[in-house]
């Protein structure tokens, strides 16, 4: 089996040793949990329900007002106790459902089906956007409208992606060769919406054992070997390595013939049609130098970060930083009040030493980061044009098509802070846009 990859990339310390080899963990439900109305990209969930208002594991707390969101469900059952702002892993606050647990964990009923592929692609999308099944592998797409690019489209490819690139995550990993039969039966219903000609899996070459179990229900479906490089589980970055294909600049996968999913987002969709399952929970690693024991739990959307770093021992020692997904391009957190939701993949939790700020020189112009930007984009440039607010530029260059990865920065030996920079540019670029557009 050939070995496939894209231009670009870095090979950080991957540390995935940590818990690579820690089986999932059911996690009980914390006695209070949170539940963020913003889960995904596009407009927040709208609550469907009110302090004191018991409710059941299962039961649609939010519904979605437009179609690019998601309804929000009920993780456990128990008494509504606040609809109000809570602290939410972005670092804002967002309105949330605070449900007190009553312990019984008991649920709405639920509509199975014996073999969810026999049914109708509509059937199927239905129980999709009804089940609140977003991207989860980072950005957090309503699935059921990335199922259903526009009508003149023409998907050959559905690509699932279980890279997992990102240094000391393993729940993709764990639930590839946990839950392989899953990752099958989601990517055969999801295929099957989007009217995909071929399923293709793209698994890291350091996941061996992920593929030989995917192997035994695959049939079929392809499982493409990729390099062990970051980010090779990038959207784009996949598509270029599995099919050769390019995305246009300012273009979506669509436009390319393809679809590309996550395989924790397969495996919601599997016991979404065949079990009646909405998402209301997910596998998360908990890792990382400053965490006691490092493992992978499944925990219920909304538990507090606090639980299950306590569940992993706690900390070693005071850490320097936590971030809630992987160290490249997860977000730091000024406490652990914040909950879990549809998109957390891992809490890592890094010593002081490990988060001190380095000594910033001045730019070398040794062109390393153009090296290894997956994208082609001159990184240096960029960066310039972003400290001197020279946004028009930074348009031009193409900083648009930055997939802020974070590989530029990582490699800098001038450790200057480009993805930084290159942000602040985006964000300038994309407010010009819309006043101009008011």
């Amino acid at each position: 089996m050939s070995v496939r990859t894209f231009f670009g990339g870095i090979h950080p310390n991957y540390a995935k040793e940590l818990t690579a080899a820690s089986p999932i963990e059911v996690l009980s439900a914390p006695e209070t949990v949170v539940v963020p109305m913003l889960q995904h990209i596009g407009a927040p969930a709208v609550p469907t329900v009110k302090k004191g208002d018991e409710v059941l594991a299962g039961q649609v707390i939010g519904e979605a007002p437009q179609p690019i969101s998601a309804p929000v469900h009920a993780p456990i059952s128990g008494t509504v106790v606040a609809v109000t702002d809570r602290p939410h892993i972005n670092g804002r606050s967002v309105l949330s459902v605070v449900i007190e647990n009553d312990g019984q964990n008991k649920w709405i009923e639920l509509e199975s089906h014996p073999d969810p592929v026999q049914l109708d692609r509509d059937t199927i999308l239905d129980k999709i956007r009804a089940a609140g099944i977003v991207g989860m592998g980072g950005a957090g797409f309503p699935t059921a409208a990335k199922l259903t690019p526009p009508k003149d489209a023409v998907i050959d490819y559905l690509i699932l992606n279980g890279a997992e690139c990102e240094p000391y995550l393993t729940s993709d990993h764990r639930l590839m060769l946990e839950h392989a039969e899953d990752v099958i039966l989601g990517a055969k219903l999801m295929a099957k919406v989007c009217r995909a000609k071929k399923i293709i899996i793209g698994v890291e070459d350091n996941k061996m054992d992920a593929v030989a179990e995917l192997q035994k229900f695959a049939g079929a479906i392809e499982i493409a070997l990729l390099d062990t490089k970051y980010p090779q589980g990038g959207e784009k970055q996949l598509i270029k390595a599995i099919t050769g294909r390019e995305v246009p600049s300012n273009g979506l996968p669509f436009q390319a013939g393809v679809v590309v999913q996550n395989v924790a987002t397969a495996v919601a969709v599997a016991q979404a049609v065949r079990d009646g399952k909405p998402l209301v929970e997910r596998i998360v690693t908990v890792t990382g130098p400053a965490i006691k024991e490092p493992r992978n739990f499944l925990v219920p959307i909304g538990t507090p970060l606090q639980n299950l770093v306590e569940a992993a021992g706690g900390f070693t020692e005071e850490p320097g930083k936590v971030i809630v997904g992987g160290p490249m391009m997860g977000m730091a957190q000024v406490g652990l009040e914040a909950p879990i939701v549809k998109t957390s993949n891992g809490i890592l939790a890094l010593t002081k030493a490990e988060s001190e700020e380095p000594d910033v020189m001045p730019c070398i112009k040794c062109a390393r980061c153009v090296d290894v930007c997956p994208v082609y984009l001159l990184p240096l440039r960029l960066e310039a044009f972003g400290m001197n607010e020279m946004w028009d530029e930074a348009k031009e260059y193409g900083a648009m098509d930055c997939i802020e990865c974070g590989c530029c920065t990582y490699i800098c030996p001038s450790k200057r802070p480009l993805l930084q920079y290159i942000r602040v540019a985006k964000n300038q670029i994309v407010a010009a846009s819309r006043k101009k557009s008011s």
